[in-house]
């Protein structure tokens, strides 16, 4: 008797708010496999329910998925496919799923991406800012000390940000990230995307935090926070940064030049640090 082929894992997005966003692929597939792993079963039971979907859920959330999945892979070992949902929008993309998947391609299980719906792409599709190159970033952390340490590592970055926050945190995250990034940055506000009550708000980040202070409701449901990537800085051998950089190194050390240099000048703090190497070791010299 021939050994039985494996199952495929199937990584299926659901809708983010609208309920018409389920794609007839994603519907035939959650009815045609034969378990579904599913964030919460008692919101992803609503969903199957609505679509009359009767495919058994398991539960498989941030606590217990490496506990879950060797019987996921045994299940899907002996033939059977499953199906991973999130509450919303596509599985592991800041939601549970991503042992899963990494322990299926591991195991030789075909995995399968049924796409759709997807909350940081959504906003960026509409926030109205660059698109070429972006970072999707999660959320921050939630103390502000940490969170305003993670900006500061990220306030030279000059791709997109894309960031999901939770509604209680939301004025001291924007707050936050204009004290970080510049209050002058551009960012949009998405919230409650495909939802009755969808909104956006476009702006700077000052803009955007003052609304947040003074506008109580703005922070409700789901948020997706879109800023801008830092600007384009001089570059690093511009004949400002090196007047800068040659009068302060005959003072300062090294880095702390750097540092006073790129802010004076308006560029880059790496940037203006190899700077002043080249300066101080003579290959900048012109």
């Amino acid at each position: 008797m021939a050994n039985t082929p494996p199952g495929r894992l199937y990584v299926v997005a659901t809708p983010i708010g609208n309920l018409g966003d389920l794609s007839p692929r994603a519907r035939q597939t959650l009815e045609a496999c034969a378990l579904v792993a599913a964030e919460d079963t008692r919101h992803s039971a609503a969903l199957l329910r609505h679509f009359q979907i009767a495919t058994p859920l398991l539960s498989l959330h941030e606590h217990n998925e490496r506990r879950r999945t060797p019987a996921l892979l045994a299940r899907l070992a002996a033939g059977a496919d499953v199906a991973l949902i999130s509450d919303a929008g596509t599985p592991a993309i800041s939601d549970p799923g991503f042992e899963l998947v990494r322990a299926a391609a591991a195991a030789g299980i075909e995995v399968v991406a049924v796409p759709g719906p997807c909350a940081a792409i959504a906003a960026l599709s509409i926030a109205g800012l660059s698109t070429a190159e972006f970072s999707f970033l999660g959320f921050l952390p939630a103390r502000s000390a940490a969170r305003r340490g993670r900006l500061a590592q990220l306030s030279e970055e000059p791709r997109t940000l894309i960031f999901h926050e939770s509604p209680h945190r939301l004025r001291e995250m924007l707050e936050d990230c204009a004290g970080a990034l510049g209050g002058s940055r551009q960012a949009a506000l998405g919230r409650e995307l495909t939802k009755l009550h969808e909104q956006v708000h476009r702006g700077t980040l000052a803009d955007l935090a003052a609304r947040a202070a003074r506008e109580p409701d703005l922070a409700r449901g789901e948020i997706v926070v879109v800023i801008e990537g830092a600007p384009a800085a001089p570059a690093a051998g511009g004949a400002e940064l090196d007047r800068v950089l040659r009068a302060l190194l005959e003072e300062l050390p090294l880095a702390q030049a750097a540092r006073l240099a790129a802010r004076i000048a308006g560029a880059r703090g790496n940037a203006a640090y190899r700077r002043a190497l080249e300066l101080r070791d003579g290959s900048g010299s012109q």
